[in-house]
């Protein structure tokens, strides 16, 4: 039986005017893999990250104008060139994301947090918050569903933050330095927990990230480079 394929990157170059930050990327990722990014700062990871969730878009002309042939694709659909709004809607049914600061709102209770994105595809609010519970209680937070942000511990709030980018069932998880604020041992916990959720859920997990040990615990590990893959 041959592995599904669920993200497809081929030729992806990035200009910041004259900066030229990924130099023809092409990367493959197969379903329920935990694929790490590594790298030296600048390496491009970020910005790879940020294209395969389409939060920023490929050049598709160099500064001298000349067209660049790309192709990305995520799960069968095909992302280069759809208009803002059908990305937006892309990315809220089937990515989710998990960043270094958990970007919490602190005027809502964790439970309200992890609900939000849900909200905005108008599915029923009773059936929300209680998938919001189940994900916070399976990530250990079932006394903390009331508190509010800034009552809980750095690695609660990371939880807190992964419960969010799970609530819509994404088929994609992308983690930008998910355990780069946190203390070692929650770090190992966060670590451990992608491996828990990808075994109970079967979602497939990019994460760029600095902890070399967790890099070498993923099924597959990329070097960044200067813009390219090594």
């Amino acid at each position: 039986m041959t592995e599904k394929i669920i993200i497809q990157a081929k030729n992806i170059h990035r200009y910041f005017q004259s900066l030229h930050v990924l130099k023809g990327v092409d990367l493959e990722v197969k379903e329920s893999e935990i694929l790490s990014l590594v790298g030296a700062s600048g390496a491009g990871k970020t910005t790879l990250l940020q294209i395969l969730g389409t939060l920023d878009e490929p050049s598709l002309k160099t500064p001298l104008n000349q067209p660049i042939v790309s192709e990305l694709r995520m799960n069968g659909a095909s992302l280069i060139g759809k208009k803002d709004q059908e990305l937006a809607k892309f990315r809220n049914q089937n990515i989710g994301f998990i960043f270094q600061f958990h970007h919490l709102i602190p005027e809502f209770d964790v439970t309200e947090n992890v609900m939000l994105p849900a909200l905005i595809t108008n599915q029923n609010k009773r059936e929300i918050k209680q998938r919001a519970e189940e994900l916070l209680v399976y990530l250990g937070l079932q006394d903390r569903l009331t508190h509010a942000p800034k009552n809980l511990s750095g690695g609660e709030q990371q939880r807190v933050a992964v419960a969010r980018a799970l609530i819509n069932q994404p088929k994609v998880v992308l983690a930008d330095e998910p355990s780069g604020n946190l203390d070692a041992k929650s770090a190992e916990n966060l670590h451990q927990l992608f491996f828990d959720l990808r075994k109970k859920f079967g979602q497939t997990f990019v994460i760029v990230t600095h902890n070399e040990s967790f890099a070498n615990m993923a099924d597959r590990k990329i070097v960044m480079k200067d813009g390219m893959i090594l």
